[in-house]
């Protein structure tokens, strides 16, 4: 890999999304809106945002990063422009890198957003260091865009991008433990919810809002969700090849 590289790759998709404002408005505000939207339907019971609230705060900004980096990747592929650029002497890990880093800094801004929006505006209670849980929303929303990444290789067409939600988020949203406790579960879907990187997003959320120091649970839930990106990233690197016609 080299840096430079890296860095024009990141440049080039930064300057791409500047001319897409549906994209960076669904990226940055959608997971706010949602957050806002969410705190009003619990209006009356503000016990029950406390405790879905972190777990959500953590699973919008994934989904969204995860839909949008899935299709503007997969624009990149059909239009040829990933072709013309495997041509030149560009690494694969230099182009992977550069769009998570493009993509990156982009959740960057939308997990300060949304965190600042639940803790400071909408009242959100968390036990936990507000940096903590700004940590995990951000990680989550770095394992959407490598999720996107990756699986925008399989995809012939948009429609088809937007048809991978349900089979890569949907089973993973209902066994992460926001709808029941992972525990409580029947004994296959339980080892399922412990392989999937989503419950660890949930959980490490959780770990920030139950608890005022930092556990050996969320140490372990932020380097299973930072290791299961650099894997899907690995993983999308090693799917960037030459199409020939």
């Amino acid at each position: 890999m080299n840096a430079y590289r890296t860095c024009a790759t990141a440049a080039r998709v930064l300057r791409q999304l500047r001319h897409d404002p549906r994209s960076i408005a669904l990226m940055i505000l959608v997971p706010c809106v949602m957050l806002l939207l969410l705190r009003y339907v619990f209006d009356g019971s503000p016990q029950t945002f406390d405790s879905i609230g972190a777990s959500l705060l953590g699973i919008f900004p994934l989904i969204t990063m995860f839909l949008v980096t899935s299709i503007a990747t997969l624009r990149e592929r059909t239009s040829g422009t990933l072709e013309r650029l495997l041509a030149m002497p560009l690494g694969k890990g230099d182009l992977i890198a550069g769009y998570a880093l493009a993509f990156g800094a982009l959740a960057v801004i939308q997990s300060v957003l949304a965190t600042g929006l639940a803790l400071w505006a909408l009242g959100l209670d968390v036990t936990g260091s507000a940096w903590l849980l700004l940590l995990i929303a951000l990680l989550d929303a770095l394992l959407g865009t490598a999720l996107g990444l990756f699986v925008s290789a399989f995809a012939a067409s948009e429609f088809q991008a937007v048809q991978f939600m349900p089979a890569v988020i949907f089973p993973q949203l209902l066994l992460c433990g926001l709808f029941a406790a992972r525990d409580t579960m029947q004994p296959l879907l339980e080892w399922t919810s412990d392989a999937l990187p989503m419950s660890y997003a949930v959980d490490g959320m959780n770990q920030v809002l139950r608890n005022p120091d930092i556990t050996e649970d969320f140490i372990r839930d932020i380097v299973i969700v930072a290791g299961s990106a650099l894997v899907v990233l690995a993983l999308g690197a090693a799917t960037l090849r030459r199409r020939t016609t």
